[in-house]
């Protein structure tokens, strides 16, 4: 395994320190490199529909919100690749834990994109009954787990999860995605810890996009890099170049294989950029200089970077690239307007899913939400 660290703690030498990349922002690549990965080109064309998938939905619903239509979101612009390719790399039987850029990992697993969208506005349609915040969804079908917007809490939960599958011979890994900034909260490193210890089955993969919301890597951490937070508990480590999307996949997949195989737990560090705001609540020229940001944007965008290494292998023609584009579209207008159509949750749903028979109390106090609201719509 080409890791950063080793499990017996010996130190790296400097070059595993270096992102594996296997094609280069300006798309070159080498092509025996690349053929030794043995990656389909059917597989290579769901990646690249994944990542734009992504792309054009995140333009449209920000456009929706600043239209008022829905509440908020979060954009994964310019870390298409690392949604894309980690999640290619796990079976459908395994379990994700995702933070707030995943959202294409539960897409590339089959959520429905009317799900999606339906838990964007918190529809009657939403499986999460209009309960979470926008883009956060869950998807039992797709053992996709709906997150928590609390930084990190979803690790630990991940690691209890490899843990009861390796109990059950469960033949599953979980994977367990964060930000950079969830390896200073506390959760991180209990469940890096746990995992270590007792060689749960778990991936963690951190998106390090060089921001926790308005704080730079440099001021939360003075650890050199994500990945050396793992080592420290004698986890083994993987740095990919993050706006890469084959080396997201093929990094990911070496790391589902060893946790699968009972090596324990293990760590990618997938790094790259977050080029659009935290969210639309947030305005990141005020802390950050946008001429860097401009750079990644134009110079390393993994969508184009792919784009054109499927172009020089034959595999994306123009008219095939613009059909794709015109499809997706298609779906989304037709969801976007369905799921405004759609009415709101019951409110009876407000007392369900805790208790199996809803308690007197609060059968009491939904009668009294629903005297003192006025008439709900039903579309």
């Amino acid at each position: 395994m080409r890791s950063v660290g080793s499990i017996e703690g010996c130190a790296p030498p400097p070059e595993r320190f270096v992102p594996q990349q296997y094609i280069a922002p300006d798309g070159s690549f080498d092509p025996a490199k690349v053929a030794a990965l043995g990656i389909p080109r059917e597989l290579l064309l769901k990646l690249y529909r994944g990542m734009l998938l992504i792309r054009i939905i995140d333009e449209r619903m920000l456009t929706l919100q600043r239209q008022g239509r829905i509440s908020f979101y979060g954009e994964a612009r310019g870390q298409e690749a690392a949604v894309v390719g980690t999640a290619a790399a796990f079976s459908p039987s395994d379990y994700v834990l995702p933070a707030l850029r995943e959202a294409g990992v539960a897409l590339y697993r089959g959520l429905p994109l009317s799900a999606y969208i339906a838990q964007i506005y918190g529809n009657s349609n939403d499986l999460t009954k209009g309960r979470q915040m926008p883009c956060h969804p869950g998807s039992r079908a797709s053992r996709y787990v709906t997150m928590s917007s609390c930084i990190a809490t979803q690790l630990p939960h991940a690691v209890g999860l490899a843990m009861a599958a390796k109990l059950k011979h469960d033949p599953i890994v979980v994977a367990g995605y964060m930000g950079d900034g969830a390896t200073s909260e506390g959760d991180f490193h209990v469940a890096l810890n746990f995992a270590a210890v007792f060689r749960a089955p778990v991936v963690f993969v951190c998106q390090n996009n060089q921001w926790a919301i308005s704080t730079p890597v440099a001021g939360q951490t003075a650890s050199p890099t994500m990945a050396h937070k793992a080592m420290g508990y004698g986890i083994p480590a993987l740095r990919v170049d993050g706006n890469d999307v084959v080396a997201c996949y093929a990094a990911t997949r070496e790391a589902a294989a060893y946790a699968r195989a009972g090596g324990g737990p293990i760590f990618v560090e997938a790094l790259t950029y977050r080029v659009s705001a935290h969210s639309t609540s947030d305005d990141p020229s005020r802390y950050r200089d946008e001429s860097v940001t401009a750079v990644w944007k134009n110079e390393r965008d993994p969508l184009a970077r792919f784009r054109h290494f499927l172009r020089v292998i034959g595999a994306l023609s123009e008219g095939v690239d613009t059909a794709l584009h015109e499809a997706i579209e298609a779906e989304i207008k037709s969801a976007v307007v369905a799921e405004e159509a759609a009415g709101l949750p019951a409110l009876q749903t407000l007392i369900e899913d805790v208790f199996a028979t809803p308690t007197p109390a609060l059968r009491e106090q939904l009668a009294e939400v629903a005297a003192a609201l006025p008439a709900r719509p039903h579309h």
